[in-house]
């Protein structure tokens, strides 16, 4: 548990730094749901179904995601959103990166608890 939690509080540390030098506001709606999705897509796609359960290839994964954040951001094009910059994109990639860090983690930790157990 203390390397997810290290993972955790260093990640938004780093979030805090991204998001300072970027000008981002990340507090608003659309950057809450978009910074969510992209959290949620590397913890587990990448983070639990590529790294750690090997149950994707690495070719499939990125489909996926791409899939997904493509898909996010056609919706924003829809909705007049603008959103498709270079430093929104440096922004989803840490977000992604820290998804898939925090997901390995917490899966390898929950395996190894209930793994002692049996």
């Amino acid at each position: 548990m203390k390397l997810v939690s290290i993972a955790i509080i260093i990640g938004f540390i780093l979030l805090y730094f991204v998001n300072a030098a970027l000008k981002i506001d990340i507090f608003n709606s659309e950057m809450l749901v978009h910074s969510g999705i992209r959290f949620f897509t590397g913890f587990t796609i990448l983070g639990i179904g590529y790294f750690y359960e090997h149950k994707l290839q690495l070719k499939i994964a990125i489909y996926l995601v791409l899939a997904l954040v493509l898909a996010d951001d056609v919706l924003d094009y829809f909705r007049h959103v603008d959103s498709f910059s270079a430093e929104y994109m440096i922004h989803n990639i840490y977000m992604l990166l820290w998804g898939c860090v925090v997901g390995y983690l917490s899966m390898r930790y929950l395996k190894g608890k209930t793994g002692d157990q049996l």
